[in-house]
């Protein structure tokens, strides 16, 4: 068993992907974004994070329930182990912050001890948190399918201790982090070196490589969520590597347009935020009409309903005195008639 030696090419589609990360990359480095949007998006995208790696694998909460259970509120008929599961993330989670902070190296303890966070007490903990497996097990479609059958146990140690020495030897060298990351991920869950949840720790040592690597993104994407969205075009992606000799292209390709895709959402919505600051800065607006700005930049239009809706605290006159400023100031026109109004962007930056 020789050293690790991933096999790929760097197609016109890889990249131009990552031509669109690095572009994200320095905009989000050289955009000034409130401190408090920053705080808002990351916790948001902490959570759709640790909805998204448990979905994948199984569990049945909404991310509307994920989002009150992270906030320490039940959620009547959630299975204990969906909880767990989720709730597990956040610790798991702050082991890569700490270890992104401290600059400490990957290492085969660290990898087993994010694995022991994310499945403990899970199912009665038959996952062996942070223990290599001493069993055979498979990856199936639905029940009885077998479509990867991963090394023999005995095997495992050397493959992760081969894993983990590149890793390290890619610190600060080539090839791409972008590209070292989508190998570290593709890598660790092709090992299974866990009775289970390899998908999330595999998801998360990804996560930690581009960290690590200067490419945070301020904290703003979610992975997991795009893979989600296709499950099967993510598993088939996984899937076409061993069925290519082992050749990693096509992962590759699917991963750096995962992350670009991410992150050309982020950098949409930074834009927006910073239209949003300078408009309200230059018309002087309240907090409640920063929130109809907001939602008037992303869908270019509001009505009294929505706008009571995102600002509950409100009163409808109070609201609507709100949106007739907005109109005097020439931001927005109203449109419909008296009993359907919805109020359309017309300010277009630059002043008054």
């Amino acid at each position: 068993m020789g050293a690790f030696a991933p096999r790929y090419t760097i197609t016109d589609r890889i990249a131009a992907d990552l031509t669109v990360i690095e572009r994200a990359r320095g905009f989000l480095e050289a955009a000034t974004l409130s401190d408090q949007w920053l705080r808002q998006m990351s916790e948001r995208a902490l959570i759709a994070e640790a909805h998204a790696t448990t979905h994948i694998e199984g569990t049945e909460l909404t991310l509307a329930e994920a989002e009150q259970l992270w906030e320490g509120k039940d959620v009547p008929g959630a299975r204990d182990d969906d909880v767990r599961e989720l709730l597990n993330y956040r610790g798991a989670f702050d082991l890569v912050a700490e270890s992104v902070a401290a600059g400490d190296a990957v290492s085969e303890g660290w990898i087993r001890e994010i694995h022991k966070r994310l499945v403990e007490g899970v199912r009665g903990s038959e996952a062996q948190p942070g223990v290599y497996r001493t069993v055979q097990n498979y990856v199936a479609r639905g029940r009885s399918e077998i479509v990867y059958t991963p090394p023999a146990p005995a095997e495992v140690p050397a493959l992760m201790r081969d894993l983990v020495d590149w890793l390290r030897e890619r610190n600060g060298t080539s090839p791409h982090p972008v590209l070292v990351a989508g190998i570290a991920q593709f890598q660790l869950v092709h090992i299974h070196p866990f009775v289970d949840g390899n998908g999330r720790t595999s998801r998360l040592l990804s996560m930690l490589c581009l960290y690590r690597a200067g490419y945070d993104f301020k904290r703003l994407f979610t992975l997991s969520e795009y893979y989600d969205r296709d499950r099967k075009k993510f598993y088939e992606a996984i899937q076409a590597v061993r069925n290519n000799g082992m050749d990693l292209t096509g992962w590759l390709e699917f991963f750096t347009s995962a992350l670009a895709a991410q992150l050309s959402e982020v950098k949409t919505r930074g834009e927006t935020i910073i239209r949003r600051d300078v408009l309200v800065n230059e018309n002087r607006l309240n907090e409640r009409q920063a929130v109809a700005v907001q939602r008037l930049l992303e869908t270019n239009s509001i009505d009294i309903k929505t706008f009571e809706s995102l600002c509950p605290d409100a009163s409808r006159r109070s609201l609507q005195r709100d949106l007739a400023e907005l109109e005097a100031l020439g931001v927005v026109r109203h449109e419909g008639a008296t009993n359907n109004v919805v109020y359309v962007m017309v300010w277009k930056g630059g002043g008054r």
